[in-house]
């Protein structure tokens, strides 16, 4: 079923523009239809704000359920925002006050940008804190992204990271190791996510904690994990929001930072994401690149012209599955009433009645 544009936020017009179903606030107020509230604490910088709103809007959007959704975005204060960051803040998103006194059905918290070397030292950690504790108590699942998911396995389960050592870049197969959780019920038991990342947390560390993992990959580890009630906490390490061209955007992010001496080597490729023909693309604008900075010459512009019609998503798919599941169980959980954490009879320790 639908979005429903309950907020001026630009996304809704781009995912309109983009062949998504968003109802207007005023029709969705004819229909007897139920609604949905989906919290989205949205902690990346500015520069991803926007596209991070319209990659989990549209997954929420994709979903079948017989329900109209409501999105409600907001953020956290301490995180450094520019001026038009801040104004993009103020005019479209709520505060977590307003949060906590409207009630969610349902949250996702992505990733962030980290300053710091421990994690507990950047100056969101506190507030974190706060958000995910009151959402254990009052919202029925809360869907953990990336950095966030390292985040809480630290301060709630006493699991800390492990630096890799190097960036763990690409597009990467996983398989379904408990097919039937209701996450992955009807779910491709083998497909691809992408990672972004530095750090990782292993299955051992999860399984230690009492947690439960779901789908792994041989490269990149585990991706999809559950905390030990099988669905308070829904823990992503990868990216399966990620556009078509978010590793493109991220790869030339990194080329602009090379080029301005911000990092001494030029990128590697993210893995298994550009075609050998992109590659060779890439390579030819490397040596122009390195030619205009030997000469102070003006800088080449990327051909991203040439590569973005033919890249390859193998991963948005399984992605809608995951979450079209994810809210469908949210929907289970909570028909009664919406404004309950947990559907009257059942146990809150384990509202879904799993046993492993």
């Amino acid at each position: 079923m639908p979005l429903v544009a309950n907020s001026n936020l630009p996304a809704f017009e781009r995912l309109k523009q983009n062949g998504e179903t968003v109802l207007p606030r005023d029709l969705a107020l004819r229909q007897d239809i139920r609604e949905m509230h989906i919290g989205l604490l949205n902690m990346m910088p500015d520069a991803a704000l926007s596209a991070t709103e319209r990659q989990f809007f549209r997954l929420i959007g994709e979903s079948n359920q017989i329900a109209q959704f409501y999105m409600h975005p907001f953020t956290l204060p301490q995180l450094p925002r520019s001026a038009e960051g801040r104004a993009h803040i103020e005019r479209y998103y709520e505060t977590f006050d307003q949060i906590k006194n409207e009630g969610l059905d349902a949250l996702i918290v992505t990733g962030a940008n980290v300053s710091q070397p421990n994690l507990s030292l950047e100056a969101f950690w506190q507030p974190l804190i706060e958000v995910i504790d009151w959402a254990y108590a009052n919202v029925t699942s809360t869907l953990c992204s990336c950095l966030t998911t390292h985040a809480v396995m630290e301060f709630r389960y006493r699991q800390k990271r492990r630096p890799l050592g190097f960036k763990r870049w690409g597009v990467f197969a996983h398989r379904v190791v408990d097919r039937k959780h209701p996450l992955t019920v009807g779910v491709n038991t083998r497909f691809d996510v992408p990672h972004s990342r530095f750090n990782g947390i292993t299955r051992e560390r999860f399984e230690e904690a009492g947690l439960h993992v779901l789908v792994e990959s041989e490269q990149a580890g585990s991706h999809l994990a559950v905390s030990e009630d099988g669905f308070r906490l829904v823990f992503f390490q990868g990216h399966p929001e990620y556009d078509t061209i978010s590793l493109l955007k991220e790869y030339k992010r990194e080329v602009l930072r090379f080029a301005r001496r911000e990092r001494d080597d030029y990128p590697p490729f993210p893995d298994n994401y550009f075609s050998a023909i992109h590659q060779a693309i890439l390579e030819e604008y490397h040596d122009r690149l390195r030619h205009a900075l030997d000469r102070k010459l003006t800088l080449p512009e990327m051909p991203e012209q040439l590569i973005a019609p033919s890249l390859d998503n193998t991963w948005h798919d399984t992605a809608e599955a995951v979450i079209n599941n994810w809210i469908g169980t949210v929907y289970q959980v909570t028909h009664h009433d919406r404004r309950l954490p947990f559907k009257e009879g059942l146990d809150p320790s384990n509202p879904l009645g799993l046993h492993w």
